[in-house]
């Protein structure tokens, strides 16, 4: 709560930030070439510098984005059908139009993740929910919501205390890649039970705080959609219809 306080970047409202990300994406599809797309990323890294965040930022992009990126541009620099070839060895060529291809998708596959990843990086998701709640999604599709975001960090918490437990009863699980398996598939049975188990708490914690009830929901905290946020959505949604307009404008003459 003091970081949102402290800091103008995790402070702002997440609709607000919400619209920048739509905004990011959308744009790489109607500003034409890779130059624009691939910097982005300059952007995102600034944002994410700005928020305290570039360490947890640029690991992330490296350990979801880089392989998946370079193994893309190979495949289609390698099989993109053309004419124009500038280097070939045996059956292997790379095309010029591939590159050109491999440039152009790579670069909105970066935009594009890239600008997901800064969102979620940057917004604290309860505060997410609960803007979601405030236009107009109802509180059962909003904890689905939750929950959903939520499942992949809660079953590595899960996963990481039943393998530290492993471990002290003398469970090797350093090691290759062999004894890593050993050691982890005994841990799915303990991780799915504990899972159910967790779900069916919060059912119940639900159902003793009257979540199902017919009536208007409190909460001791929400996030303050400022007059800051206000003006930014605005200028948001004014960059957006620019440049739809103006690509429309392109593609009729």
């Amino acid at each position: 709560m003091l970081d949102k306080e402290q800091n103008f970047i995790l402070g702002l409202y997440p609709t607000t930030k919400l619209l920048f990300t739509l905004l990011m994406i959308v744009s790489v599809f109607l500003i034409p070439g890779y130059v624009y797309a691939y910097s982005t990323i300059i952007i995102y890294c600034i944002i994410a510098g700005m928020a305290g965040k570039l360490n947890e930022y640029i690991k992330l992009i490296f350990k979801t984005m880089l392989i998946l990126v370079i193994v893309i541009f190979a495949m289609q620099a390698f099989f993109y059908p053309g004419t124009d070839v500038i280097w070939q060895w045996k059956f292997l060529s790379i095309k010029k139009e591939g590159i050109m291809y491999g440039l152009s998708l790579t670069s909105k596959i970066v935009a594009f993740a890239g600008s997901l990843m800064l969102f979620f990086r940057i917004t604290d998701i309860k505060d997410f929910v609960i803007s979601l709640e405030k236009m107009g999604l109802p509180p059962t599709a909003a904890y689905v919501v939750l929950s959903t975001l939520q499942i992949i960090p809660e079953m590595k918490k899960r996963s990481e205390v039943i393998m530290n437990a492993q471990k002290t009863r003398g469970v090797e699980i350093e090691g290759g890649v062999l004894t890593r398996a050993k050691a982890f598939i005994p841990t799915l049975g303990p991780l799915v039970l504990s899972a159910i188990a967790g779900t069916e708490e919060r059912a119940i914690t639900l159902e003793s705080r009257a979540f199902s009830a017919p009536v208007e929901k409190t909460r001791l905290y929400e996030p303050k959609d400022s007059k800051v946020d206000r003006i930014l959505r605005r200028v948001i949604l004014l960059v957006l219809i620019i440049l739809i307009v103006g690509r429309m404008i392109q593609w009729i003459l």
